[in-house]
């Protein structure tokens, strides 16, 4: 049965941005092809690991039960410090008529080896403080049942899927209708660097009340 409850943390990690944006810079680099699989693969995995060792972890430990005090506890501090990361997202947005920032080493994507390109994504993915709170939450939320079975598996499955969507349907496009591709992934580009602040707020603000709400049972 799959667990609804997990899809919101998903959709978190699928929603960021930067890693999108950066992709995308990839996939009009001189090692399009390289770097791009190699950054989608090691995102999938980072992601899939760090929700595996989550699972076991907590099952091994006995700390995830439904409705356990442990467990809604994790979620408000977690709800709690997205809710400090969208505000800090909000206050960063650029004024009207003002360029957006963006990361100074975007600028550099253009001479990353296959190498540089997953390990960026082990940063983007693993080390993120977004992505972990999200992971924590997601994996949490899949093993609430304290023992680890196929559902368990199916319910990670959908989790790293939907959490690697945004990264990885770009560079299947691309890899579909090549240079064709690249009009719209221009565009998709241009909009996300746009609104990167925002939309980063907003997503951080659902998320954090939906898990100050399922930590205060208010749901």
């Amino acid at each position: 049965m799959i667990n609804v409850d997990m899809l919101p943390m998903a959709l978190g990690i699928a929603i960021s941005p930067i890693p999108v944006i950066a992709v995308i810079i990839m996939l009009f680099s001189a090692r399009a092809k390289s770097n791009s699989i190699a950054f989608a693969i090691a995102w999938f995995l980072t992601i899939t690991l760090v929700s595996v060792g989550i699972i076991f972890f907590s099952s091994g430990q006995q700390v995830v039960a439904e409705n356990d005090s442990g467990t809604q506890w994790v979620k408000i501090v977690l709800g709690a410090l997205l809710l400090l990361l969208s505000v800090k997202n909000f206050r960063s947005r650029p004024k009207e008529g003002q360029e957006p920032e963006m990361p100074k080493w975007l600028l550099k994507i253009d001479a990353f080896t296959p190498l540089k390109a997953g390990g960026l994504a082990v940063v983007l993915s693993g080390l993120n403080p977004k992505n972990i709170a999200l992971i924590i939450a997601g994996a949490m939320i899949i093993s609430s049942s304290g023992q680890i079975d196929s559902t368990t598996w199916i319910n990670v499955s959908i989790f790293v899927a939907i959490a690697s969507s945004t990264v990885v349907i770009p560079v299947v496009y691309y890899l579909i209708a090549g240079k064709k591709a690249e009009k719209t992934l221009t565009i998709w580009k241009e909009w996300l660097s746009q609104n990167n602040a925002m939309v980063m707020f907003w997503l951080l603000l659902v998320v954090g009340l939906l898990l100050l709400a399922q930590g205060f049972n208010l749901i």
